[in-house]
């Protein structure tokens, strides 16, 4: 095997993906199967954990699919634990799982708010906190959370999107404060608007699409292959260096 081959391998390690039914999640799961990693896939949708497990086991990689409300404090707690117990540890977490309730300021209620908290932000700091001691213990570990452009910069109608997902980049560096000297590395993604089942319910029309894309240098939304990539990267071996970051992957969008 090329030595840039074994720096990109996955084998033998284990990966939990929250949000694993559909779009980046799904993904991300078969991204990194593909690159030798078993996957634990946590989501809500009976039938969408059925497809993941398919698609992983297709490409040889074990797939332990556990069914959890991430809007709940329970829920994360418990999909880690069942995690744990069906691999003994997690080499690699990956906080996908977000929901985007887009209202305006005036208009926004205290419950979207409170879910929008839940799910975006309690949802990666309880998951780590329960994952971390056994990746602690053995002195390697890879938290990857997924945020948002959104997370850097203002966009109407995004209050409590953005603040969670500000909040997580945020939480992305205390991670690395604490962790990094366990030889935890930990980053936060910040895509711009992928085309997936919430992207095109968003962004779909073209009335309140083609101002974002105006905005966009690429001048183009992204693929969910393209977040999986970076994905790999981060968690792999090629990328041990890198830690507290939140990096950009917006087609230029902040550059302007």
């Amino acid at each position: 095997m090329a030595d840039w081959i074994k720096r990109f391998s996955l084998t033998g390690k284990a990966a939990l993906v929250t949000g694993a039914t559909k779009g980046i999640g799904l993904d991300i799961c078969k991204v990194l199967a593909d690159a030798g990693a078993d996957i634990a896939a946590v989501g809500r949708d009976e039938a969408g954990l059925a497809e993941v497990s398919r698609a992983v086991e297709a490409l040889g990689r074990k797939c332990v699919t556990i069914a959890a409300d991430l809007a709940s404090a329970e829920g994360p707690i418990e999909a880690a634990r069942t995690a744990l117990q069906s691999f003994g540890t997690i080499d690699i977490l990956v906080n996908n799982a977000g929901i985007a309730l887009i209202d305006t300021l005036l208009e926004a209620s205290i419950d979207d708010w409170d879910k929008t908290m839940a799910v975006n932000l309690r949802a990666p700091f309880l998951l780590a906190k329960e994952l971390a001691p056994k990746m602690i213990a053995q002195r390697a570990g890879k938290i990857i959370n997924i945020s948002s452009q959104a997370g850097i910069v203002a966009i109407d109608g995004h209050a409590a999107y953005s603040a969670s997902k500000g909040g997580l980049n945020m939480l992305t560096k205390v991670m690395t404060c604490e962790w990094a000297r366990h030889n935890i590395q930990t980053n936060a993604i910040c895509p711009t608007i992928i085309l997936t089942p919430m992207g095109e319910q968003v962004w779909g029309d073209p009335a309140k699409g083609k101002p974002m894309l105006d905005r966009t240098p690429l001048g183009r939304f992204g693929k969910p292959q393209e977040v999986a990539d970076l994905v790999l990267y981060l968690a792999s071996h090629a990328s041990d260096l890198v830690c507290g970051e939140t990096i950009l992957i917006d087609g230029g969008f902040t550059a302007l």
